[in-house]
């Protein structure tokens, strides 16, 4: 007699979907979202002017510029998995080593490149290469999923930084940082990260399917792979035949002007409002108030990209784009604190859709298998405008008292790159459809 399985068999990807939305939530929490709330502390104590403390986090931004092309192609020819793994520890590493530092060289070695590196490589471009290659119907879903628990970062881990900051020090609120990212960051990738696409397991991407005769055949279950993907008009490109399009480079055009205004807002916020006289742990309340709003439209994103078409997917971004523009302009009009609230609602409603739409509109325009290096090389000219813009922001304050000036600047920008991101159409399919493993 055969015993039936009570509950049919989870799809392995979403096992995958969990742990990077759970390494994610608690690395992007200290990286993004914390260093806000360690800020002022931080400057505080070891008398660092607004634009020198920033560019702690601008070293980490121009890092992933610099290693990303590396990182990408590593991740396309080896894997994702070992990555993650070093990155996770050097990140975690790199908080616990926050307790000793008492200089701006070893303030900058630790949290810009330890940090910094061990973040972009241990919960973000990996993370996303091993998540499109195991989706694609369903790839705007599992993103949107994981991005719900990335959001979490800023509405659970920062008021617990917070939290830990007036309660046991920057210092030691760091070292919980580290200790828990080892604990809970390594052991889920090490069991829940696959090296390669589902097809080298006899599975299709989104859990479909396989035929009968085709599980134990490598050859006929990479082709039927590739042949699943084109039925949503998929076509997998080269790194050189993406560079080719006119797509690829004004896509990287106007994710540069997000990537602009986006960086700089997240580092400030909270130094924004603890200016304005609002208490620090009441601040990481807002900030983590507009990563909560951003929720629901991170899974929504992932959900509306799996039903629209390819064409359509600019729109869907650039409307992101321009949402933001409109937050802010909204609070330079009126500069209230009722203002504050409604341009941070805005700006969690348009990010959360923002964040979830971005990789798989990359993916649905140049396909799986160059993922990573397509993603890795673009990161390479979007990371020195991430890297530039905390850093002018903390000099324009330095020099002016006020952050006004350079908020208007970020909403001209944001507005030019939604006009421009909704002219990115789709490329057209390449010349020769290369072999699977060939990515460059």
């Amino acid at each position: 007699m055969i015993k039936k399985r009570r509950f049919p068999r989870v799809f392995f990807g979403w096992w995958t979907v969990l742990a990077s939305g759970l390494v994610g939530m608690w690395a992007t929490g200290y990286s993004a979202y914390g260093f806000s709330a360690l800020f002022k502390p931080i400057a505080t104590e070891l008398g660092f002017s607004r634009a020198v403390t920033s560019v702690a986090s601008s070293i980490g931004r121009l890092e992933g510029g610099i290693e990303g092309p590396v990182v990408g192609g590593l991740t396309d020819k080896f894997g994702p998995k070992w990555l993650v793994l070093f990155g996770i520890f050097l990140m975690g590493l790199g908080l616990i080593l926050m307790n000793f530092i008492s200089s701006l060289w070893a303030f900058y070695i630790v949290w810009g490149v330890m940090v910094g590196t061990g973040s972009n490589v241990g919960a973000m471009a990996p993370w996303n290469k091993a998540l499109t290659e195991w989706f694609v119907r369903r790839r705007g879903k599992a993103l949107g999923v994981r991005e719900v628990f990335r959001g979490h970062g800023g509405v659970v881990v920062l008021p617990l930084i917070a939290w830990l900051i007036v309660t046991q020090g920057w210092r030691m609120a760091c070292v919980i940082g580290g200790v828990v990212l080892w604990l809970v960051g390594l052991p889920f990738a090490w069991f829940f990260l696959k090296r390669h696409r589902p097809e080298y397991y006899g599975l299709l991407p989104d859990g479909a399917r396989v035929e009968t005769g085709l599980a134990g055949d490598d050859g006929h279950m990479i082709d039927r792979g590739v042949d699943y993907a084109a039925e949503v008009e998929e076509v997998e490109f080269t790194l050189r035949q993406a560079m080719r399009t006119p797509s690829f480079w004004l896509l990287i055009i106007a994710q540069g002007g997000y990537a602009f205004a986006q960086a700089p807002i997240t580092v400030h916020l909270i130094p924004f409002l603890t200016d304005r006289g609002i208490e620090p742990l009441r601040a990481a309340g807002m900030l983590a108030m507009m990563a909560f709003v951003s929720i629901p439209t991170r899974l929504a994103g992932g959900l509306i990209q799996d039903r629209v078409k390819k064409e359509h997917l600019r729109f869907l971004l650039g409307g992101t784009y321009l949402l933001q523009a409109v937050a802010i302009t909204v609070f330079l009009l009126n500069q209230s604190i009722t203002m504050i609230y409604v341009w941070l609602l805005l700006r969690g409603i348009s990010m959360g859709a923002g964040f979830v739409l971005t990789f798989p509109l990359r993916a649905r325009y140049f396909g799986r298998k160059a993922f990573g290096s397509i993603t890795g090389f673009s990161t390479m000219f979007l990371t020195p405008l991430e890297a530039a813009a905390p850093i002018y922001i903390g000099w324009v304050y330095d020099t002016t008292d006020s952050y006004i000036r350079v908020f208007t600047l970020v909403a001209v920008v944001v507005a030019i790159a939604a006009v421009l991101m909704s002219l990115t159409k789709p490329p057209q399919p390449p010349a020769r459809i290369t072999d699977v493993r060939e990515f460059l």
